[in-house]
């Protein structure tokens, strides 16, 4: 099969499609043709050679896929050569064919394309886990979410407006991605270039405002995320864009609001939960993508021969949503 190798991995590094063993299923595995797959961060993270996978898992780049079941392995009970399914990857998104655990796909539903489902997976699970397994959002509750207009800001928004009625604020450094945000259900978005964002928050809806932050940026927003959590706030951090050290901090308003401050990766949990978390969302979640109250925001959509071009789009912070990749 042919694959995208990362040549030299760090600042010089660059991609190539070379050619690969094609996996064999596992007994509990399903082969699958991959007909799309999408660009994550992460993605940026391992070609610069920042984010080694995890024992056990591809080399090969990419995080979830969808396409068409080519093989099942000897005890698979749950799909049949030909059926269309997406799901999550450990990696291995940005070649031909990949293997998974039947109980980590899922059917792909009637109303997206292969283009549209590929772009769910990582990011719709990653906030899915952040909003409801990690954050414990309830409803009607206030929710802050940094990097709107990112994949997993997209998803995030549309989960705590469809799950939780909740009350979205979101930031974003460009006017179009705040206009995605607010049509997709956030109800006060800030461009963080031009306004302090606690300073609003505190305007708009009071201090202690807040009673979840999700947060992509790590030390710049330190303060202000801790300053517009209410009591028994809850802080999730997903990554860390801004820089991970702090100069000074104080712990006083830990113990004072009695905040919870949580940090997840999702590439590095086990297969069992994983499965948990992907039946869970199907559970809770499917329906609304079969009937159109969830759904992926689509940036672009690149030939995989012109993937280069689509991380550069990503490096350059220009997308809004999801970036694909198709024709393996």
């Amino acid at each position: 099969m042919k694959a995208i190798r990362v040549i030299n991995k760090g600042e010089s590094s660059s991609l190539e499609i070379k050619d690969y063993p094609t996996p064999e299923p596992k007994e509990h595995e399903i082969r699958v043709k991959i007909e799309a797959t999408a660009i994550n961060r992460a993605d940026l993270h391992q070609r610069a050679g920042k984010y080694p996978p995890p024992e056990g898992a591809s080399e090969i780049l990419g995080l979830e896929m969808a396409g068409i079941v080519d093989k099942v392995g000897t005890k698979v009970k749950r799909w049949s050569k030909g059926d269309h399914v997406f799901g999550l990857l450990p990696g291995g998104g940005y070649c031909q064919y990949c293997t998974m655990h039947e109980d980590m796909a899922m059917p792909l539903p009637e109303n997206l394309s292969f283009e549209e489902a590929a772009a769910v997976p990582e990011t719709f699970l990653t906030a899915y886990q952040a909003l409801s397994w990690l954050g414990n959002l309830q409803q009607l509750e206030t929710v802050l979410i940094h990097a709107g207009g990112s994949g997993v800001g997209t998803s995030a928004i549309q989960l705590a407006k469809q799950l939780f009625s909740a009350t979205i604020i979101t930031t974003a450094g460009k006017q179009r991605k705040l206009e995605t945000c607010r049509q997709l259900g956030a109800q006060y978005a800030y461009n963080y270039k031009e306004q302090d964002f606690a300073e609003e928050i505190t305007n708009e809806l009071g201090e202690n405002a807040v009673n979840l932050v999700v947060d992509f940026i790590g030390a710049p927003y330190w303060e202000k995320n801790i300053e517009v959590l209410s009591m028994d706030g809850r802080l999730v951090y997903l990554s860390f864009l801004g820089g991970h050290r702090l100069e000074r901090m104080s712990l006083s308003p830990l113990l004072k609001k009695r905040l919870k401050v949580m940090g997840s990766t999702l590439r590095s949990r086990s297969l069992e939960y994983k499965i948990e978390l992907t039946q869970a969302f199907s559970s809770d979640c499917m329906r609304l993508l079969e009937e159109g109250s969830l759904g992926p925001v689509i940036d672009s959509v690149f030939d995989w021969e012109d993937t280069e071009e689509a991380h550069q789009r990503m490096e350059d912070n220009e997308n809004t949503g999801k970036i694909v990749l198709t024709g393996m």
